[in-house]
């Protein structure tokens, strides 16, 4: 068996774009990838079409072979375009490798150690109280979700004082807890918006007493020592690394103890490949994964494989693939309604969790290539907000 052929869709998952790759073998089996979603998406293509040149020919089994191959001819080390595009290639080689012994994919990492795979709502924004009760219940009562995910930001967070901001983000936790069902787990996700460690900790220490699922991402990533100043003195279950790129930087991460849980996401590290080498260092240093999935539902079949065989796995992020569209930041629900059409049969929840397919080879899913064609490429692009001095704050 050979690689003899790569496709590559440009389309959409909602109002995103979405590349999906496709590695087509000679006996005629086909793998499937999904590249992250970083912006400017279009430059994805001659990338892919570059990398296919070292996989042509191949025997997709040797997927370790191939995607150290991928990552090596970069000589530096590969970036974010770089590493969705390997992302993509790796998952399309897992596929074609569970495939051709007609297993699912989680049988090859050595089976799945538990039967179903836990997930949380992604909600994103920060909403009246009544209505995140009403938002929560819809959910439970369709998908059986009894976590979920908010913004801590219900003022604009640079035209107001930061004790008033940190006030109203406790005042708002406070109200959702008097309103809410108390089984119900929230996280909350500060969107790398706060330039101090000092200042993340007063706002994770005001959230705490209210028992937030994790506090999410507060600081920018680059300075990895400063998540480790931050956990010092922080009262509530500490989440990062959707920024972070390889297990280097999460062994860093780890090391100066900066997190209670990781969130790398299988679309930017290098595929399943590089997300199982940062889960085994997570184990060892006692810490929790809870994936960053916030793509399309050929990204969430991959994590279903790699949660089901990954013991320190926690919970996964995840967006229904017929529903509200992506929004982070504000008070409402959002309402724009749209649907993504690339998977046929998605992983869809079942009383908060997502079933394993014992009996489907390799992901577990059909693609629909006349979907993907037919809804096209879509243009998005990151709002970066102004401060009240017209400079840039973070995105």
């Amino acid at each position: 068996m050979k690689i003899d052929r790569m496709r590559v869709y440009v389309t959409r998952d909602k109002d995103r774009p979405r590349v999906i790759v496709a590695l087509d073998t000679d006996d005629g089996l086909t793998g499937w990838g999904e590249c992250y979603n970083h912006g400017p998406d279009l430059s994805l293509p001659p990338l892919l079409d570059y990398l296919y040149g070292f996989v042509a020919g191949q025997d997709p089994t040797r997927v370790e072979y191939l995607v150290n191959l991928l990552v090596q001819q970069c000589r530096f080390p590969p970036g974010a375009l770089g590493l969705a595009a390997i992302s993509a290639i790796d998952h399309c080689l897992w596929d074609l490798a569970a495939k051709a012994v007609n297993v699912p994919v989680y049988k090859l990492l050595g089976g799945a150690v538990r039967d179903r795979v836990r997930v949380y709502a992604g909600v994103y924004t920060a909403p009246d109280a009544p209505a995140a009760r009403d938002e929560f219940d819809r959910l439970n009562e369709t998908w059986g979700f009894t976590a979920f995910k908010l913004s801590p930001w219900r003022i604009d967070i640079h035209a107001n004082r930061w004790g008033e901001v940190i006030r109203s983000s406790a005042d708002y936790f406070r109200s959702l807890r008097e309103t809410v069902r108390p089984d119900y787990e929230i996280a909350f996700d500060a969107h790398a918006k706060i330039f101090e460690p000092a200042a993340a900790r007063q706002l994770g220490n005001a959230l705490a007493p209210y028992d937030p699922l994790f506090f999410e991402e507060p600081l920018r990533p680059e300075n990895i020592e400063a998540w480790g100043e931050l956990k010092q003195g922080l009262n509530c279950t500490l989440a990062t690394g959707e920024s972070l790129y390889s297990r280097f930087e999460f062994l860093r991460l780890l090391q100066v103890k900066g997190a209670d849980w990781i969130q790398p996401d299988i679309c930017v590290v290098g595929g399943i490949t590089e997300m199982r080498r940062i889960a085994v260092l997570a184990e060892a240093h006692f810490v929790s994964m809870a994936p960053h999935n916030p793509m399309g539902p050929l990204a969430t079949a991959v994590n279903v494989h790699f949660a089901a065989a990954t013991q320190n796995f926690r919970i996964l992020e995840y967006r229904l693939p017929k529903g509200q569209c992506y929004v982070y930041g504000g008070t409402d629900i959002e309402t724009r309604e749209d649907e993504t059409r690339y998977v046929v049969d998605p992983y869809l929840p079942r009383e908060g969790y997502l079933e394993l397919r014992p009996d489907r080879a390799g992901w577990g899913v059909e693609m629909d290539e006349a979907a993907m064609r037919e809804d096209g490429y879509i243009h998005w692009q990151r709002r970066v907000p102004k401060r009240p001095d017209g400079s840039y704050a973070f995105a």
